[in-house]
Order: structure tokens, then C-alpha cells, then sequence
């Protein structure tokens, strides 16, 4: 064990100072790790390409209404700026009239559908029309291109069960959890890696363990997987307990990998379990459902978090 944890490899790109001080969550359930990187500047750690890439769908749409709108306005209070003459067409005389006609003007100039009932009249108006135009031209270049991306990146989402189980295995127990694909499409060659992360007893730092499973790869992940580390001699977890997992603050992470068919490139897929989402003496219920009349096999999605009571086996390994 000793000439093990001596590996750089085995803290997993944590560091060897993570490894022993930190007792946070390394992993969260949607993948996201727990790491704040400080030091940069606003400037140098901005990344807006991939920030816009990896937003969720309603703030990402939220930001281009408010980025819409916000230009519109600008533009609109620069017209206005231009003073009472400057566009043709108007018959307000308050300021949040002439406001309010400029904004409209400005998003049939932004959008380039200028309707003709309102025109530039002097040369500081034009010139505020011909750059909103440019604005406007490489801003819905940008927001194409950005949504194009969004909609063509592959990526993989992987639904996993709530809790993971300590469940009766071939006369021992097994660490066991399962997955299944929550998209229509189909992914190939899957392969999962789970690793232990846990202050084993008698130990002051967090170590680290790749876990044996019973099957590494599925060639095809049509339905669901429980994916299954036996719990025998060679394992870190023989003879653990629920109280020293608790403890030790262990952590289960995993890593899917897998390769997306209808795009031909790989996708990946992170969670992790703690200890209070690990439940002992249990299993998972059959999610199968009876077969059709016309012979095709289906699921019920909606099971895949079930589980029923199993007691465990009394071997060495059980506490």
C-alpha cells in the first residue's frame, strides 16, 4: 500500500496537496469540479467562446435578449443625443417619446428590415446608423455561428442513479450503480473508470485507488448498465464499514467515455457518490420491462433510481 500512494500518478491530476489537506467534494453529481482558480485577471481567465458554449440553454438565450435589448437602448440614447431633427418620420415631442421612436428605429436599423417610415437626416445620425449596422451585421454573424456550435457539439447525457448501492455479489458484496443514456441517441464502445478517493484509517492524507470493475466496456449501451466493483481481498473497500467511509470522507468518481454515433466523436460523462448516497444491504430493481408483442425490448427510465433490500453475505470482507 505504502509503495503505492507514493505514485505522483495516483491522486489524479488533484495534486499531492488536495491529497492531503482538502476535505471538500472533489467531484459534484453533474460533473463540475470544486476548484476556483484565483491569481488571473478578469481578462486572462475570460474565455468567452467556450463560456457561451457551455451556458445552459435559458441563459444563454437570456443573454442575447439582454444583449439585444442593452444595444438597442445605447443606440437609441445616441439618437436622441443627435437632437429633434435627426431622424425624418417623427412626431413625438416629449423625451420619452423621441426615446421611444428612436428605439424602434434602432432595431429596424440593427436588424436591417428598415421599414421606410423613418429615416437618418443629418450626418451624426447617419453615422450612428452605419455603424449600428456593422454592429448589427457581426452580431448576428456571431450569434449564427455561437448557436451552430451549441447545436452541433456533441455531448453526452448520461442519467445516473441517485444512489449507489453495497448489494450481495457471487457470495460477496459489490459496490454497484447504474446508468443509462437519457438521449435518443446511441453511444458505442463505452467505457467507465471508477476511482476511490478516501482518508483510509491510520492514513493523515487522502489516498487514491483505481477500482477493479466486473466489466470495464460495453460495445453497445442501447438500455442500461450497472456497472459493478466487486467487493473482494484486492479491494481498498474489503472489510470497510459504513462509519469508515464517513470518516475517512470517501469519494467514488467516475468517468464515462464513450463515443457519440451520429456525430462520430467522443463524449464524455462525470459524477461521484459520498458515502451518504451509498446505500448498504440493497439492490436494484429490474427496470426491464415484459417483452412486446412484437418481440422489442424496452426500459422503464423511471426505475433506474429503485432499489430493494438485499441483506448482505457474512464474509471477511463484511462488517
Amino acid at each position: 500500500m505504502a509503495k503505492h500512494s507514493e505514485d505522483p500518478n495516483r491522486d489524479l491530476g488533484f495534486g499531492a496537496v488536495v491529497a492531503r489537506e482538502s476535505r471538500q467534494r472533489l467531484l459534484n453529481r453533474d460533473g463540475s469540479f470544486n476548484v476556483v482558480r484565483e491569481g488571473l485577471s478578469p481578462l486572462a481567465s475570460m474565455s468567452l467562446y467556450h463560456d457561451l458554449l457551455s451556458l445552459s440553454w435559458p441563459r444563454f438565450l437570456g443573454l442575447i435578449v439582454l444583449f439585444y435589448l442593452t444595444t438597442n437602448a445605447a443606440f437609441a440614447a445616441a439618437f436622441v443625443a443627435c437632437g429633434p431633427g435627426a431622424l425624418t418620420g417623427t412626431s413625438a415631442v416629449t423625451l420619452s417619446g423621441r426615446y421611444s421612436e428612436a428605439f424602434f428605429f434602432s432595431v429596424h436599423t440593427f436588424a436591417t428590415i428598415g421599414y421606410g417610415s423613418m429615416s437618418p437626416r443629418s450626418t451624426a445620425a447617419n453615422v450612428l446608423v452605419t455603424l449600428e449596422s456593422l454592429v448589427g451585421l457581426l452580431g448576428f454573424a456571431l450569434a449564427t455561428g455561437i448557436l451552430f456550435s451549441r447545436f452541433s457539439r456533441p455531448n453526452a447525457n448520461i442519467l445516473y442513479s441517485k444512489t449507489a448501492v453495497i448489494a450481495p455479489y457471487r457470495g460477496i458484496t459489490a459496490f454497484e450503480f447504474r446508468v443509462a443514456n437519457a438521449r435518443s441517441n446511441q453511444i458505442i464502445e463505452l467505457e467507465a473508470r471508477l476511482l476511490l478517493g478516501w482518508h483510509p484509517p491510520g492514513k493523515a492524507g487522502r489516498d487514491f485507488f483505481r477500482l477493479k470493475l466486473e466489466r470495464t466496456k460495453v460495445e453497445f449501451f442501447p438500455l442500461s448498465w450497472t456497472i459493478v466493483h466487486p467487493i473482494d481481498q484486492e479491494s481498498p473497500l474489503w472489510g470497510a464499514t459504513p462509519e469508515q467511509l464517513r470518516a475517512g470522507n470517501a469519494e467514488f468518481l467516475i468517468l464515462l467515455t464513450g463515443i457519440d454515433e451520429t456525430f462520430s466523436q467522443s463524449v464524455h460523462s462525470r459524477s461521484s457518490y459520498k458515502p451518504d448516497e451509498v446505500t448498504w444491504g440493497a439492490r436494484f430493481v429490474n427496470i426491464f420491462n415484459p417483452p412486446r408483442p412484437d418481440g422489442v425490448l424496452s426500459i422503464d427510465i423511471g426505475r433506474l433510481d429503485e432499489i430493494e433490500p438485499a441483506p448482505l453475505p457474512r464474509t471477511a470482507g463484511t462488517p
